[in-house]
């Protein structure tokens, strides 16, 4: 892993609600509006969690042999793109592993071609083996938020690694970042820490059905909660994106208690509360793995009120959402609280991690607590708590959300605007620093209506993008992402490419 680093400059004050890590207002940097690149950080090999660390002294990562993101479209025309290296890759791979790669999506199935090999991400972008260069809106499915390989979570990650790299027991960090969560989200007062989001609703699953004493638990089309046996029903992101409705596999004795809603629609969920004991809603606040699709305010001040008269828990799947679009998450966005909420992505910083967490007496049921029994050899491990704490004490500074905000409002109207000036049917939005866009006329509301998207247009668009320097997530059903690290100036590259992919592609 290359830890390139990126140096973000800004002026550091802390919110009404402060964490427990204390944040020094003199570790930004003397020009709050330079942004400068910091290149030959030292390589760190990591063979596992708990192998052996390996330092090499500064070096400067090869230079890019074809920048695309700094020249314009037009000049990107004359630049051969290739990738043939990637590709080599890409061919021994498959002989390795399942379709190559360690998770689906990441395929190119539903684009078309093979997927492009990174060599290193550093700010806001990502080379490739092949030596080219994208501006990046995948962020690693969303934890970079502060950018790649930032200087300052890199930094805190070396003075960790000299106490070890995983402990197998409980460690300073872990209230740190605890604490940090319970002030910061408003349902949770006790959290447990994991390795993934997928993990993290695995726990709360069973924790929902011991806390209430009951089975059947809501979830909405479309949305992904990880791949536990009991919610790849009707599952979006990587299923659908695959074809596969539902997974093999999957015996039909775990999915028994599932029951499913449509996402926006109030009494699609009402009429399951009445005919059902029901031990807990669960659904994305916002949906990003259908693509981006937000709630109504009513659906959910809806789901507050239906899952109180009839007993059921109402559960927030933030992985994606939390300290994503606000500091809080979806829930102090929407100003709605749920009982419980899972978290993952952020939290970490860039590393393997996940948390789920809501009231005391809730999570009290959780062992060594209650009874409900989950545990993880590398929960809470130190590198990922250190990670975590950094990034959200970065996350706390004035005017970061206001940022991503802005950000990522300009590229979602400028691709909006490009593609319908072109005569092409698109649809799409954002919250703080999360977007997407489909290729419908919309409005998108639910996983139904994402479905009428154009996905052989999608394809094409997608292709087109990564040859002009961007890189999008390789799916229509996955939203995307803005970091801190991306400036006006990739943003306007971004939309001069999409008005040209419009114009002479599509």
């Amino acid at each position: 892993i290359k830890l390139n680093s990126y140096h973000h400059s800004r002026e550091t004050t802390t919110p009404a609600k402060k964490a427990s890590a204390a944040i020094d207002p003199r570790s930004s940097f003397s020009d709050p509006d330079s942004k400068t690149m910091v290149r030959g950080v030292s390589t760190l090999v990591v063979a596992s969690w708990s192998a052996v660390v390996a330092f090499q002294a500064p070096v400067s990562p090869p230079p890019s042999r074809s920048l695309r993101a700094t020249v314009a479209p037009s000049e990107e025309a004359t630049t051969p793109f290739v990738t043939t290296e990637s590709a080599a890759i890409m061919a021994e791979a498959k002989e390795i592993m399942p379709g190559g790669v360690s998770s689906p999506v990441r395929a190119f199935k539903s684009v078309g071609g093979d997927p492009i090999v990174f060599d290193h991400v550093a700010g806001a972008y990502c080379y490739d083996v092949d030596g080219n260069q994208y501006v990046d809106y995948v962020g690693t499915w969303g934890p970079a938020i502060c950018g790649h390989a930032n200087e300052e979570v890199n930094e805190a990650l070396r003075a960790a690694l000299e106490k070890g790299t995983s402990f197998g027991a409980p460690s300073l960090n872990e209230n740190v970042l605890a604490k940090m969560v319970i002030d910061a989200v408003p349902s949770v007062e006790m959290v447990r820490f994991t390795n993934s989001g997928t993990e993290a609703c695995m726990g709360m699953l069973r924790m929902v059905r011991a806390y209430t004493k009951r089975d059947y638990v809501v979830k909405f089309e479309g949305c992904y909660h990880g791949h536990a046996d009991g919610f790849l029903v009707q599952a979006g992101s990587g299923v659908a994106t695959l074809g596969l409705p539902d997974s093999p596999g999957v015996p039909r004795g775990a999915t028994a208690g599932t029951l499913v809603a449509q996402y926006n629609d109030l009494d699609s969920v009402r009429e399951l509360l009445e005919n059902h004991e029901v031990a807990a809603v669960v659904l994305e606040p916002v949906v990003g793995n259908s693509g981006f699709i937000p709630p109504t305010q009513e659906f959910l001040e809806g789901l507050r009120e239906l899952t109180t008269k009839h007993g059921a828990l109402l559960v927030f799947d933030e992985v994606m959402t939390g300290f994503r679009i606000s500091y809080g998450g979806a829930q102090e966005y929407f100003g709605v609280t749920p009982d419980v909420t899972t978290m993952g992505k952020v939290i970490g910083g860039g590393l393997p991690v996940g948390a789920y967490g809501g009231k005391k007496e809730i999570m009290e049921v959780v062992a060594p607590a209650g009874p409900m029994y989950q545990a993880g050899t590398l929960s809470g491990n130190p590198l990922a708590m250190t990670a975590g704490i950094k990034t959200l004490e970065i996350l706390q500074r004035d005017g970061q959300y206001e940022e991503l905000d802005r950000l990522t409002k300009k590229l979602i109207a400028g691709i909006l605007e490009a593609g319908k000036a072109a005569g092409h049917a698109v649809c799409g939005g954002s919250i703080s620093g999360m977007f997407g866009f489909f290729f419908c006329e919309g409005p998108v509301n639910n996983f139904q209506d994402a479905t009428k998207s154009d996905t052989a247009k999608f394809a094409k668009w997608h292709r087109a993008m990564l040859e002009r320097g961007v890189y999008l997530a390789p799916s229509q059903y996955e939203a995307g992402f803005m970091s801190l690290a991306h400036t006006d100036a990739d943003v306007d590259k971004t939309i001069a490419a999409a008005k040209d992919v419009f114009e002479n592609v599509l």
